[in-house]
């Protein structure tokens, strides 16, 4: 095991806090802020993932209207102690080459594809942290043999939890936050069988 580097120590007491994330260059790229403690993504991505992290971002882009940008993979600043990095957002914010973070009043969506390193964050952590910082639509997108399968939450304002809006297989059809229409099993090829030697 290595020490870890002085760099990566934490600059208090109290651990880290929102704004250090913009003074860490040499951390990896997919370093996230959870109650004031750093995750890296240290595991290799999975194709599956990157694919349909991929596509899926083309499609909502494709249909975005006007005002609303789609970003992959950039952090919410939801309060002083926590930054999450979402795989995809859906932002009312305007596009600005120079942004790090965006804020949750701007976020309209967020998308977590789950993989097995993220599985408990994404399904308990995030769901409620996203909830709490008033995002209003959150999306959980698991695999499910190969095919993508959609958990769809809405926020119930008054409790500031999500409630669930449905589970989308093959295809999702979705009035919120902007029309969107999606033929899942587009978003990332079946997995090939290789024949056996």
């Amino acid at each position: 095991m290595t020490a870890l580097p002085d760099r990566m120590r934490p600059p208090r007491a109290e651990g880290w806090f929102a704004e250090d994330l913009d003074r860490l260059p040499e951390a990896p790229r997919h370093t996230e802020l959870i109650d004031g403690a750093l995750v890296f993504m240290r595991s290799p991505q999975r194709s599956w993932h990157g694919r349909l992290a991929t596509t899926l971002t083309a499609a909502l882009m494709e249909q975005a209207p006007n005002g609303i940008e789609v970003e992959r993979e950039m952090t919410i600043r939801l309060d002083a102690r926590n930054r999450p990095v979402p795989d995809l957002l859906v932002t009312t914010a305007p596009y600005d080459p120079d942004r790090t973070w965006y804020a949750p009043k701007d976020v309209q969506l967020v998308i977590e594809v789950v993989s097995p390193e993220s599985a408990h964050r994404d399904r308990t952590v995030k769901l409620r942290k996203y909830a709490e910082a008033g995002i209003p639509h959150y999306w959980c997108v698991e695999d499910e043999d190969r095919a993508p399968v959609v958990h769809v939450y809405e926020l119930d304002e008054p409790t500031c939890c999500y409630a669930p809006a449905g589970i989308f297989r093959g295809s999702l059809q979705r009035p919120v936050p902007f029309e969107i229409s999606l033929d899942l099993n587009k978003l990332a090829p079946p997995a090939e069988v290789l024949p056996r030697s």
